[in-house]
């Protein structure tokens, strides 16, 4: 059992105050991806069982790539409260944890080596902190942290408490990061010198006029939801809503920037097809340059960009963005961006290994698990290869396999 006492819990950034210096290739790894991996496992299994208690988690906890949706989003699909649906999503993590613990499933030994029951309460803060910024996933921050330490063997009490410290530190760097805002001038070099790089990188559509900006968020079943985080920005003059401290780290830097005149959160929704079934999405930001220029710009945190179902949704927003007279921007709140990734150098006897086992047929998480093994091989050699062979990647379960254009061999 870990100590009771509470602990401060420890910065997650690279300045020890803000995330805007920290840069999420440094925290991606194949341990990481190993564990969202099994929690989308986990609860496919908890699928079979009861279907409703599958959608709940999937939606919540955002393991099968997407991110978390809100409780009060959550409530519109199935026309119940947020309070309602929140009794359900702790019924379903506490049936999943018991049926993990008496399957003996894998997940237990993986999760007790990631998070052990005799760490100090600041490393695991220290970890959890970092995996829901490199993921993404700040508003189902608490249930993640909780479950986690649950499958890894941490009492219930513990856990609980432990998974406080995380809620608590993102919301001690929110209200701190809202006071700093005041002292924006400050940070304008900076600001810029980030954004710099990033505007290398936007697919710009012909020389089409750019439509306006739109005025108001298309996003509004859950705008007012008390999970997500508010600022107020000066350059546009109102209390801005964000999901995630990535998303709020691109707030400040536009907001900051004297390379961006304005811009406005969830612009539009988006309509995509993804199996056959219709879809919407929201792209994050979209924003206008002090030169005209438009981009829309969608958060998809680095290790998330190579799923299929980030993959459809960037597709749709390219071709609505250009449609606008916008340019598209994938952020991922990363130096490296997706040219980059498809630029990446990858061993050439690891990439021809991954390619012959996608061309005889879909690949499991075990043969992956296998072929990481392999030395130097690293997940964003993994996502680079994803990209740049336009293979498809789930998750939840697991599968690799090849476009519907390259039918596997016999």
């Amino acid at each position: 059992m870990t100590a009771s006492r509470e602990v401060e819990a420890p910065a997650v950034t690279a300045d020890g105050t803000d995330p805007e210096l920290l840069d999420l290739q440094d925290d991606i790894s194949f341990g990481l991806e190993e564990v969202n991996e099994l929690l989308a496992e986990l609860i496919a299994m908890q699928a079979d069982r009861k279907a409703k208690d599958g959608e709940l988690l999937s939606y919540r906890l955002g393991v099968t790539g997407e991110q978390p949706e809100t409780l009060a989003k959550i409530g519109a699909r199935y026309d119940l409260s947020r309070d309602r649906i929140r009794q359900l999503h702790t019924k379903a993590v506490g049936q999943l944890i018991r049926n993990a613990q008496l399957s003996g499933h894998r997940a237990a030994d993986v999760f007790a080596e990631r998070y052990p029951i005799g760490a100090r309460d600041q490393q695991l803060v220290r970890a959890l902190l970092v995996e829901t910024y490199a993921t993404d996933t700040d508003i189902a921050a608490n249930e993640l942290s909780y479950l986690k330490l649950r499958l890894a063997g941490h009492a219930s009490e513990d856990a609980k408490r432990i998974a406080g410290f995380v809620t608590q530190r993102i919301a001690a760097w929110q209200k701190k990061t809202n006071r700093r805002l005041a002292k924006l001038r400050d940070a304008e070099p900076r600001a810029t010198s980030q954004l710099n790089p990033w505007l290398g990188q936007v697919d710009w559509p012909g020389s089409a006029t750019p439509d306006a900006l739109p005025v108001v968020s298309a996003r509004t079943v859950d705008s007012d939801d008390d999970g997500r985080g508010r600022f107020y920005l000066d350059k546009v003059g109102r209390d801005v809503p964000f999901d995630s401290g990535l998303e709020a780290r691109l707030l400040w830097i536009l907001n900051a920037s004297d390379l961006v005149d304005s811009f406005q959160e969830q612009p539009a929704a988006v309509g995509y097809h993804r199996d056959g079934t219709e879809q919407v999405c929201y792209p994050s930001i979209v924003a206008r340059l002090t030169d005209g220029r438009v981009v829309l710009i969608d958060v998809q945190p680095l290790g998330h960009v190579a799923f299929h179902v980030n993959r459809t949704k960037a597709a749709a927003g390219r071709a609505y963005a250009h449609s606008k007279g916008w340019g598209w921007l994938i952020w991922t709140g990363s130096l490296l961006g997706i040219p980059d990734l498809l630029a990446r150098k990858v061993d050439a006897h690891t990439a021809a290994q991954l390619t012959e086992l996608v061309e005889r047929g879909p690949v499991s998480w075990p043969t992956i698990r296998q072929l990481r093994a392999e030395p130097g091989l690293e997940l964003l050699d993994f996502v680079a290869l994803v990209l740049r062979n336009e293979w498809r990647w789930d998750r939840g379960p697991f599968q690799l396999s090849a476009p519907p254009s390259h039918p596997p061999r016999t």
